[in-house]
């Protein structure tokens, strides 16, 4: 999936120089990297899971203890004195233990669990980054769209109000025109709302206030259908999709727990030396100096021979967790192949949409030149023009959506496929310009 869809097509490199105003995508983009809550936590996540590989192996290495004591006892009585120094060194090292080695291979398991989570986690940021940039953009185009709309029915009030004094309308025309524009008014309060959230929904991600973001190249937009087809799309992603690969490991991690817990019945073989010291001395009731030191060193075997049933018990419990496990797994594949399927749909979709949204513009602006046309004659009613500038701004709010809900299309089909990466975000970088959005309040 190296070329999955060109989101830009001819863009030159040097549009990088232009953005130096505004917060482009890859500034935001670095921020989140930075500061994202989440993917921090994915990464502690990620270095405590290899770090129980370490404690894992720890068991399997000698333990060594150290001890040392220094006693004196006094008595009254009998005027007894006796001063005792113990020190000793013992050494422990296991010969067969099941449940050591298994226990390993599950924490290492479990690293790479964490490790797949991880890189998910970076996908992850990749495509919220973009969706609340976007976001952004779209609340922005939404308040601009709402704000000329609002100055064309404003002129429509003015007209409607002029032509009623010379008496040429009527006042419901008037009333018409207030109340299209009063409605209008309070869209603008809403998309200035919406425009203010969609900046704190981006601040969650990077940890930092904007106020002025690059925009959209329209002009040098460009969108491209899927270069392959759905079916293929999903051999890559059993291959490449990390959930999916997150998903295998914890399945293979749920059946080595059965071994783990069967381990409870398996004997158990470990090597055991030490040395201890004792130096003794003493006064009256024939105590005397004495120092001495013993070696011991043997190997032990433990057999469980029945511990109530618990073994069995755990064996159990592992045994549904597994099953619950490889659940899990089938659920995952099947999510992501729906997803698979319906971004690269949403594709395809977006782009007929695109070409649909592109002649309804073309299609709404000469109808309501037609419409003033016709009003200004006496054919057509306030409320004609009216309901025509609604449409032309509506068919303009949805060009603008279909354009983002494009690109969000193909970075989503990307993230399910597994090949999502940071220069996804540059190559949608460039296609952005050196406009700003308006200043979140």
């Amino acid at each position: 999936m190296r070329k999955l869809l060109p989101l830009f097509i001819g863009m030159a490199l040097g549009s990088f120089s232009s953005l130096a105003a505004a917060d482009d995508l890859a500034q935001v983009y670095n921020q989140a990297k930075e500061n994202d809550p989440q993917l921090l936590r994915a990464a502690a996540t990620k270095d405590a899971a290899f770090e129980a590989v370490n404690s894992s192996q720890s068991s399997l290495l000698p333990q060594i203890d150290l001890s040392a004591g220094y006693n004196i006892l006094r008595s009254d009585l009998d005027t007894r004195e006796n001063d005792r120094l113990t020190a000793g060194i013992n050494l422990s090292q296991e010969l067969y233990q099941q449940s050591s080695w298994v226990s390993l291979d599950i924490a290492e398991k479990s690293a790479r669990q964490a490790d797949s989570a991880y890189a998910a986690e970076q996908q992850g940021v990749i495509l919220r980054v973009a969706q609340a940039y976007f976001d952004v953009l779209r609340a922005n185009d939404n308040l601009e769209f709402v704000r000329s709309e609002k100055a064309a029915v404003g002129r429509q009030l003015e007209q409607t109000k002029q032509r009623f004094d010379v008496g040429l309308s009527a006042i419901t025309d008037v009333h018409d025109a207030q109340a299209e524009y009063d409605s209008v008014l309070a869209n603008e309060v809403l998309t200035e709302n919406q425009l203010v959230n969609s900046y704190e929904d981006l601040r969650v991600i990077t940890g930092q206030g904007h106020t002025e973001l690059s925009v959209l190249d329209t002009k040098r937009f460009s969108a491209s259908p899927s270069e392959q087809t759905s079916d293929s799309l999903i051999d890559e992603a059993q291959q490449k999709n990390l959930s999916l690969l997150a998903a295998r490991i914890s399945a293979d991690v749920a059946k080595d727990n059965i071994s783990l817990a069967s381990s409870g019945h398996m004997p158990s073989l470990t090597f055991d030396a030490g040395y201890n010291y004792t130096d003794q001395s003493g006064t009256k009731n024939g105590f005397n100096d004495d120092s001495y030191g013993d070696i011991n060193a043997g190997i032990n075997l433990n057999i469980p021979l029945y511990t109530g049933g618990n073994t069995s018990s755990l064996t159990s419990q592992a045994e549904f967790q597994y099953v619950a496990a490889s659940q899990d797994l089938e659920a995952t594949y099947r999510e992501v192949t729906k997803d698979v399927r319906a971004y690269n749909n949403n594709i395809n979709a977006s782009i007929g949409a695109l070409k649909a949204y592109e002649q309804t513009v073309i299609s709404a602006n000469s109808a309501l030149e037609a419409t003033e046309a016709g009003f200004d004659v006496g054919t057509r009613t306030i409320v004609d023009v009216l309901d025509s500038t609604r449409r032309l701004y509506d068919a303009n709010r949805n060009l603008a959506n279909a354009r983002y809900d494009y690109i969000l299309s193909v970075l989503q089909l990307k993230q399910a496929v597994g090949t999502l990466s940071e220069q996804d975000i540059m190559d949608i970088n460039m296609g952005l310009k050196a406009g700003k959005t308006t200043q979140a309040q």
